[in-house]
């Protein structure tokens, strides 16, 4: 990967031309710039945009796609967002960071702060900002927790509704299957006293439980509400799906604990960051708590490239005045960007599927969405696949026969004849994956 910013840099940089390079090959787009000034990178962007808002040169640290081999092997059995790397690619310097030496240096992020004092202000701005245009969650009267990712925030609720507790048997977490692979092992993976993985949602019997809402699901895309009534249930609900390029927001979201991640709202993996929207202030203190003991925060240069990213999501898609629009350029519309291309793959997949005979998918559902203003077709990141070939018991073996990784479905919970893919991998290894499902018959 080519050093970013390296060629704009070498003139103000001259002497730390080494340092700045190496910092910036590891940091990808967040730019170490120790001594350029953030506007100077603004009208920089401004420059590159077009009249449609069209990066003119091709933004090189990001990097082309990389060629396939005819007999590499697809592992998608992770859901690792790639597919957004062409989109960043597009909006170029705009979507860079610039982090001073000087900067982030403290534990602390707000002095004032009585709740989550390693939350960074201006990222709380930019999460409360975003939901507010989406329309996918309340924000008002909810408390915002940072975490590194969803998975330490998934922890720390489950933390938070268990501790108070603290009784002789552990409390039950359940998720109705096919359920995420990953709650299994996360839920058990402290050997914690006050949880403990406990299964299917759907056939649990006990009154006091933890429920994993996961919406929309994680394998199969479907729309999900908590299965248990009992008096003692309660419920954490995981949307880091619940953004329109998957499916159809059909109202904001207003449960006690909702869970959010960059991961697959910008495609931001790397950069290892979620949010809670939490109602309850002590549940929100509980949560606080269990990150401040488990890392003692969270990082700020991952909050301030976090800041940034979604400041640009939502720039392009607030209303703003036509001067203010003239004097900071368009930028393309993230959105708008990841349906189209999941739309497309999600025609050539079905049309793929029902042309082999061989496999099958869950039905295709679509909503009034009320963020586009239009009835749309939900499109899942991951596609759950069924093998219907007689005498096949088990689709993820079959598929690596192939050279296709994915998740067997037995690791949801479910059937071994699915399988989970991800759908959210670079251009060419979807079409490469389309190639080879084609030849199964």
């Amino acid at each position: 990967m080519a050093g970013a910013g390296a060629g704009a840099g070498a003139g103000a940089l001259a002497g730390l031309a080494a340092c700045a390079t190496l910092a910036c090959n590891v940091a990808g787009a967040v730019l170490f710039l120790l001594s350029q000034d953030d506007e100077r990178l603004r009208r920089g962007c401004a420059a590159r945009l077009g009249a449609g808002g069209v990066a003119s040169q091709p933004v090189e640290e990001c990097g082309d796609e990389e060629a396939l081999a005819p007999d590499a092997v697809l592992n998608l059995e992770l859901g690792d967002p790639t597919m957004y790397r062409a989109f960043w690619r597009e909006v170029g310097d705009c979507g860079a960071t610039v982090i001073r030496g000087c900067q982030g240096m403290s534990y602390f992020s707000d002095d004032d702060a009585v709740l989550c004092w390693f939350l960074e202000p201006e990222l709380e701005r930019e999460v409360r900002r975003l939901h507010r245009i989406v329309g996918n969650a309340v924000v008002d009267g909810y408390h915002l927790v940072v975490g590194t990712g969803a998975t330490q925030l998934y922890q720390a609720a489950m933390y938070a509704l268990s501790s108070p507790a603290r009784r002789d048997q552990p409390v039950p977490v359940v998720s109705p299957a096919p359920y995420y692979s990953s709650y299994p092992p996360q839920t058990d993976l402290l050997l914690s006293d006050f949880y403990r993985w406990a299964g299917d949602a759907n056939t649990f019997t006990g009154d006091e439980c933890i429920e994993l809402v996961c919406s929309p699901n994680n394998p199969d895309g479907a729309i999900r509400e908590a299965v248990v009534r009992s008096a003692g249930a309660k419920a954490i609900h995981d949307l880091v799906y619940y953004w329109p390029q998957y499916t159809p927001i059909t109202g904001p979201a207003a449960h006690d604990i909702m869970l959010f991640s960059v991961s697959k709202l910008t495609g931001h993996a790397g950069t290892r960051l979620g949010w809670a929207l939490v109602k309850d202030r002590e549940l929100a203190r509980n949560m606080v708590y269990f990150v401040d003991r488990s890392t003692t925060g969270v990082c700020k240069e991952s909050q301030m490239r976090a800041t940034k990213i979604l400041g640009v999501v939502s720039d392009a898609y607030e209303v703003v005045p036509p001067a203010r629009a003239r004097a900071s350029g368009a930028v393309p519309r993230l959105f708008d960007f990841a349906l189209r291309r999941l739309e497309e793959r999600w025609r050539i997949l079905r049309a793929t599927v029902a042309a082999t005979g061989a496999f099958s998918l869950p039905e295709e559902t679509s909503g009034y969405c009320n963020f586009a203003k239009q009835t749309v077709t939900a499109c899942p990141a991951f596609a759950w696949l069924r093998c219907e070939k007689e005498g096949v018991e088990d689709c993820a073996e079959l598929l690596a026969g192939h050279k296709i990784v994915g998740s067997g479905g037995e690791q949801f919970g479910g059937d071994a004849r699915c399988v989970r893919i991800n759908m959210l991998d670079r251009d060419n290894v979807f079409d490469m994956l389309v190639q080879r499902l084609s030849s199964i018959n």
